[in-house]
């Protein structure tokens, strides 16, 4: 380590540059520039992976896209020596600093983020700049693994059972547990890997994601705890095992408390493999397919502004995820053949499902109790020379907490099916304006105005909020091509609300959550409902269904859980787009592996499930391939 007055002229540089005028740009660089200056040392034992420059004519199996899944792929394809594997990313590399949780939000302001906004829609994503609800996307090698919030989930088992009761045989949670726990490395005391010796059947060790408890906690997150057992949601030690209901402590996607990313839990590791190339900013803009053979071929993309062709002996694996992929099979002629057509796009195959059946996981920004004692996360309070010492030397302190989030809940409304739980509560130990609405509501794109309003006289203040998510919701956006530009951003549509029990299941989770600041647990918190109106709902009685509806529809706020857009379904299913193998309808040698191909939402955020879903079709490529 450095001496303490060099530590102290890195914070104070780090402090300079969050601390800026809200008017002035947020300059990743210069903070990468900063931290590599005052602390020189590797990023971690892996190292980070080379940049190919000069590319074969042809690979056995390319990949496109570097993200959660590509990531995976690229490292198990490789485990077999004669196989030659090309993976192709649109970004760069990750920058060190991203592998601190409590900064999740500014890499949303960085060019690691695509940066894409859906069009406009009524009735969603008022507080936002002209309406526009922001998607974050991960445009780095590793993908938007890089961008989200550690956050390990799985789902319920019921979710994929239902995905095997469609057709898609294999798909079962009995099936797919094993390709979870592949992944996992865990080490959770009282569920896996910790002292106490554990040893649940939900959880592994020695796979190359880790996952753990968070390594420091404030007052808040037990108080959480003791506050929902008064209100009858029990504490469950993991919701990722035998049973969801309950309130947890949340389990991370981190490493000693820093983010493992696709990149450096899968890819770093195997990067000197001699028949693995990598090869970053470079744009897929078409994948060849023989339109007489109806045969993946290669992908043709741009780099620096120079174009290439590379073929493909075995397959192309479509790993761009949600709105890329469809856009991708779009622009190669594969999708709604009356849409490719009105494009000037030549239709190679008609496959109605593509860019349809959009699903996304959204939350509610505004449910904030104010509380009387120094225990939220507050950034000019909690980001300083100790929390940074203490984050470096020990791993430990406020900048492991995942943007702030300590608690993860499931319940029950009244509206569930099946006795399954219907809605997450995250629970953040501050609020949006924990940062003084810096950094965290531009990357979910409120505006100053709007903050001013409502969020303004909380700047500072010790807060907390919860975070209410829909986990099935029955609304379906969709994705479709502008024009034929691989430049141009498609047309996105999130549709949220378009089926009115979404709406309803939130309003009675927010309902339901509002007893929790009246429990003893809170009151000795001093905790109170933060009751200023949110603007554009003023004329409603507050905390009635109805104001909720509006306040909802104002601070509307997507999870970038897009899914959906590839779906996965027999060919009896006439918006399916690719089998149960992940192939595409009708077209051979090219598959879809992220998570388009969930063909219905699972009550989780996706890393978990996509990388699940990447190590499983690893399996079946291998199957097809060592039997040719």
């Amino acid at each position: 380590m450095k001496s303490r007055t060099e530590h102290a002229a890195w914070v104070l540089t780090l402090l300079l540059l969050m601390t800026n005028a809200p008017g002035k740009a947020f300059s990743p660089k210069m903070l990468e520039k900063a931290f590599n200056y005052y602390f020189p040392h590797p990023r971690d034992r892996e190292g980070i992976p080379y940049d190919t420059t000069n590319f074969r004519a042809e690979y056995d199996f390319i990949i496109v896209g570097g993200g959660t899944a590509g990531c995976v792929l690229a490292n198990r394809l490789t485990e077999i020596p004669g196989w030659q594997v090309l993976l192709l990313e649109a970004g760069g590399d990750e920058l060190t600093l991203s592998d601190i949780p409590v900064f999740v939000a500014f890499w949303q302001l960085s060019p690691m983020n695509w940066g894409y906004r859906t069009v406009y829609q009524e009735g969603m994503c008022g507080a936002n700049k002209d309406g526009r609800c922001n998607w974050p996307r991960g445009k780095v090698l590793g993908g938007s693994s890089v961008l989200n919030y550690m956050i390990y989930t799985r789902g319920h088992p019921k979710d994929y059972d239902e995905w095997e009761q469609q057709g898609n045989r294999g798909w079962g949670f009995r099936d797919v547990l094993k390709y979870f726990k592949k992944s996992e490395n865990a080490h959770i005391p009282g569920v896996f890997g910790g002292s106490d010796g554990n040893r649940s059947p939900y959880h592994s060790s020695g796979g190359y994601l880790d996952v753990e408890h968070l390594r420091y906690r404030t007052p808040l997150s037990n108080a959480y705890i003791s506050a929902f057992e008064e209100i009858g949601i029990r504490y469950n030690p993991d919701y990722n095992g035998e049973y969801m209901e309950g309130m947890s402590y949340l389990q991370s996607t981190t490493r000693n408390g820093s983010r493992v990313s696709s990149a450096k839990g899968f890819l770093r590791p195997v990067r000197t493999r001699s028949n693995l190339h990598v090869a970053k900013n470079c744009h897929v803009t078409k994948i060849n397919i023989d339109p007489k053979t109806k045969r993946a071929t290669g992908v043709e993309f741009q780099r620096h502004g120079r174009k290439y062709s590379v073929r493909a002996n075995m397959e192309v694996i479509l790993s761009a995820g949600a709105i890329n992929s469809p856009q991708i099979l779009m622009l190669s002629g594969v999708g709604p053949q009356d849409h490719l057509k009105e494009k000037g796009i030549a239709v190679i195959k008609h496959l109605p499902g593509v860019g349809a059946n959009l699903i996304d996981h959204l939350s509610f920004t505004g449910f904030v109790h104010t509380i009387e004692v120094p225990y939220a996360v507050i950034q000019n309070r909690d980001v300083n020379f100790e929390s940074v010492a203490k984050y470096y030397e020990h791993h430990d302190g406020p900048l492991v907490l995942p943007g702030g989030i300590e608690n993860i809940g499931y319940i029950r409304t009244n509206l569930s099916e099946g006795g399954l739980p219907d809605v997450e509560l995250l629970m953040l130990s501050t609020s949006l304006a924990g940062d003084s609405g810096w950094v965290t509501r531009r990357g979910i794109g409120i505006t100053d105005e709007f903050y001013d309003q409502y969020f303004g006289p909380l700047n500072n203040r010790d807060s907390w909020t919860i975070l209410p998510v829909v986990m099935r919701p029955r609304s379906r956006g969709s994705i479709k091509l502008r024009n034929a530009n691989p430049f141009t951003w498609p047309v996105m549509r999130g549709n949220y609300f378009d089926d009115p029990l979404d709406m309803e299941a939130m309003v009675a989770a927010l309902q339901r959550a509002k007893s929790l600041g009246n429990t003893e647990t809170m009151r000795k918190l001093g905790a109170k409902l933060y009751e200023r109106p949110v603007p554009g709902c003023a004329h409603l009685s507050f905390g009635s269904d109805e104001y909720w509806r509006c306040a909802v529809r104002q601070l509307t706020l997507p999870l970038h859980h897009q899914c959906g857009t590839a779906k996965m379904g027999p060919a009896t299913d006439k918006m399916a787009v690719v089998d149960d193998s992940l192939r595409v309808h009708g077209i051979k040698n090219l598959r879809v592996v992220d998570a388009s191909i969930i063909p219905t939402m699972v009550a989780a955020h996706l890393y978990a499930p996509v990388l699940m879903i990447a190590e499983k079709a690893s399996d079946m490529i291998k199957t097809t391939w060592r039997s040719v």
